[in-house]
């Protein structure tokens, strides 16, 4: 059984506030219709794909701030695209903002789902790492209301069956912390998708506004070549309400190499089969966890 497969990345340009999900939606089923023309069997779309990065405002109007979540996945808005992958047989990744009601309680995550070619959802994960600030500072050129407006994800790092093999997920600011991809490699996830929205300017550390390219990719290719997966990373990119966001876009490999890249801001695929087999290349070697890792060694990691 052949476990090789063409995947896209597939990068958005800026979302407007005030354009309508069928508006992302369409631009979404574009890609997908082209990636599948192309062959692919996967489509990886971006973090928060079905509006604008809406964290950068302060929004004290809860009925406006509802109205960028989504309060069930398939709805009628997103519908579309889902009918579009099952009449393609294509699958996907998919970010948004979910409102979910648990034990009478609202709730609110940066969500991502997991699609397969039938356009059923087989996985769900709840982001972990959630960057920012949770109130307003009025110094900062924009904000990063993520700490306000989500809740630290409540799935843990799922691992789930699809495409002949282990597929996890994460998104934007997980991807920095290795902790992210060894617990999915521990897991035996052999491709990680991820989408960000990521902005060039940090107003924390602005000196490090020219590296922002550069540690997206460090950080994803670390990530890839400690634990012998596969890693897409999809972004929103381009200059969405005043506001620069990297692209990068890319499909690495187990080894850590950058195999497809996009080369621009706006609605663009990067492409790549992925076998799915050369994991083991990492996995049998040098990183070769029974063998080769020493946890007993590594306590102070979640020590506090």
């Amino acid at each position: 059984m052949t476990r090789k497969f063409i995947a896209a990345a597939a990068q958005l340009g800026p979302i407007a506030r005030d354009e309508p999900r069928a508006s992302a939606v369409a631009r979404m089923q574009k890609l997908l219709i082209e990636a599948h023309r192309r062959g692919a069997e996967l489509v990886v779309f971006p973090e928060l794909a079905l509006t604008t990065f809406f964290p950068r405002w302060l929004i004290e109007d809860e009925a406006e701030l509802d109205s960028f979540y989504e309060t069930e996945m398939p709805n009628a808005e997103v519908q579309p695209l889902f009918d579009t992958a099952r009449e393609l047989g294509v699958g996907f990744y998919l970010g948004y903002a979910e409102i979910a009601y648990e034990n009478g309680q609202k709730r609110r995550f940066n969500t991502s789902i997991m699609v397969d070619k039938s356009g059923q959802i087989i996985g769900k994960y709840r982001k972990i790492h959630l960057p920012g600030h949770p109130e307003y500072e009025d110094w900062r050129p924009f904000q990063h209301l993520e700490k306000r407006y989500f809740e630290h994800g409540n799935l843990g790092f799922g691992v789930f069956d699809g495409f002949g093999g282990k597929l996890g997920m994460c998104l934007c600011n997980d991807r920095r912390w290795p902790e992210t991809f060894r617990v999915l490699g521990l897991r035996g996830a052999e491709l990680v998708m991820l989408g960000y929205n990521t902005p060039v300017h940090y107003p924390l550390a602005p000196e490090h506004d020219h590296l922002q390219d550069f540690h997206n990719h460090l950080s994803m290719q670390a990530g890839a070549y400690a634990n012998g997966c596969w890693v897409i990373g999809t972004a929103k990119a381009g200059r969405e309400e005043g506001c620069d966001l990297i692209g990068g876009t890319c499909i690495i490999a187990p080894t850590g190499e950058i195999i497809a890249k996009t080369q621009g801001f706006g609605d663009e695929l990067a492409m790549a089969e992925i076998d799915l087999d050369r994991c083991r290349e990492l996995r049998e070697n040098v990183f070769n966890f029974a063998l080769h890792r020493e946890p007993d060694d590594y306590r102070d990691i979640c020590a506090g």
